[in-house]
């Protein structure tokens, strides 16, 4: 009887703890909290941290986030104001500022990404018709950093001006969803365009203009390296000559002036005796035969000649 009893108390004191358990609840300080019992908000919205209550079985504790959430939109294909069709890809930031007017019109963020995707999309669409594919690349009147001399444009022409760049249309598209989410019970914060492209058969068309504009560019720096070269191969040509020719007169001027000396010397030395114009013909002979015999020629000569003179064996030997 005492066991049974004990196992009354003890099944008892598990239920209790299993009530107080499912009934508490902790609140942390990233979260917010809507009680609903039986599927309808009851009471105000918990947004203190700490440890709450709730009737166990009959009531629920939603939480909903308190900090910066993201949207994320799909890229979509849109035309602009001047008819070209273009990629869009954006993102915003959003958050939570009234959980139960949130909790009464999306129920959860699922629902509130759905009616995100719904507002947002219409929104930057709205704003890509209605401006030129210029102002969406573009944030302000800048002055490009263009070489005249390189592409052959005036960089004046290049950029035309614009009324509304890039950051006054995010910020236009961010006023509008705002204004419209507000009844939601949340904040949009930041929107921005993630990326903006052609579409791929526009984009292939552009980068081949691209590419024939920078062969052009390229051409007109080869042609005008060729020109530079040819220029300075002539000039090297017409130094080269100039050097050449002078060195060729100095050479022959200084030969000159030493076959002077050289003939001035020779005829001194021959004025001088017997035996110095003797030994002069010697040496002027072998000279001669050095210059006109090779070690394959063959000289006819007669016995008499002067050219055979010294090439003759001396009598007696």
């Amino acid at each position: 009887m005492l066991n049974k009893k004990l196992i009354i108390w003890a099944a008892l004191a598990l239920f209790g703890l299993i009530i107080i358990f499912s009934a508490a609840f902790v609140v942390t300080e990233t979260e917010q909290v809507i009680i609903t019992r039986f599927g309808k908000p009851v009471g105000d919205p918990i947004i203190t941290p700490g440890i709450n209550f709730k009737i166990p079985i009959i009531e629920e504790a939603n939480f909903f986030e308190k900090r910066f959430l993201e949207w994320d939109g799909d890229p979509n294909q849109m035309p602009t104001k001047d008819k070209r069709f273009i990629w869009v890809d954006t993102y915003a930031r959003w958050r939570i500022t009234d959980p139960l007017l949130f909790f009464q019109r999306l129920r959860d963020e699922r629902g509130a990404q759905s009616r995100l995707d719904d507002i947002l999309d219409g929104e930057v669409r709205n704003a890509i018709a209605s401006h030129d594919l210029v102002e969406l690349v573009r944030t302000s009147n800048r002055k490009p950093q263009v070489d005249e001399e390189l592409t052959g444009v005036d960089d004046t022409d290049l950029l035309a001006e614009i009324k509304s760049g890039r950051e006054q249309i995010t910020r236009k598209i961010l006023k509008a969803g705002a204004g419209r989410v507000k009844d939601l019970g949340i904040e949009l914060l930041d929107l921005r365009f993630k990326r903006i492209n052609y579409v791929q058969e526009v984009r292939e068309k552009v980068y081949d203009r691209m590419i024939a504009e920078r062969k052009r560019i390229a051409d007109k720096y080869r042609s005008e390296g060729q020109g530079e070269a040819a220029e300075i191969l002539g000039l090297k040509e017409r130094e080269l000559k100039s050097i050449t020719s002078e060195a060729f007169k100095k050479s022959e001027e200084i030969r000159g002036k030493a076959d002077a000396v050289a003939t001035r010397i020779y005829a001194s030395a021959y004025n001088r005796s017997a035996e110095a114009r003797e030994f002069y013909k010697f040496l002027k002979t072998m000279e001669t035969y050095e210059a006109t015999f090779g070690q394959e020629d063959w000289l006819i000569l007669s016995s008499d000649s002067d050219f055979y003179r010294y090439l003759k064996r001396p009598s007696g030997r």
